[in-house]
């Protein structure tokens, strides 16, 4: 497993990233209706766009298979497709916002616990909770930094 960068960002390769989001909340928001997961998702191309940092993992096909965004020293951004969860590869992802990008904050849905944990056992915690996302949707954030 390969991870970079990447500066050029031309549209099939985040569409290959939309594919990515697309699986991996499938696997995971299971809170959201199809036609919100089908809401988001048209937005999540710009998101990968203007992102600071976007840091993807490729396998030995040079397939991209996770990525997170990092935006000053948040990360605003992980996912990983079904078949990489459980493996080490968050965490290498994470360690590795952390040492290049000096990653100290996120924000993650209240009703993903998996997530949660997975960020509680990367050493953050929970210092504020809002009852809705950054979108006014009725999905409560956990904001969590490093302790």
């Amino acid at each position: 497993m390969k991870i970079i960068e990447v500066r050029e960002r031309p549209e099939h390769f985040i569409q290959a990233l939309l594919n990515v989001w697309e699986k991996s909340v499938r696997a995971t928001h299971l809170f959201l209706s199809e036609n919100e997961t089908i809401n988001i998702k048209q937005y999540v191309p710009q998101a990968l766009s203007k992102i600071e940092h976007l840091v993807i993992a490729k396998d030995e096909n040079h397939t991209p298979v996770a990525f997170m965004g990092i935006e000053k020293e948040s990360l605003e951004m992980l996912f990983l497709t079904p078949e990489e969860r459980g493996k080490g590869l968050g965490k290498q992802l994470i360690q590795y916002g952390i040492e290049h990008y000096t990653v100290k904050k996120l924000a993650v849905n209240e009703q993903n616990p998996q997530a949660k944990g997975f960020y509680e056992h990367m050493g953050f915690e929970v210092y504020k909770r809002t009852d809705h996302d950054e979108q006014g949707n009725p999905y409560p954030l956990l904001y969590m930094r490093r302790h």
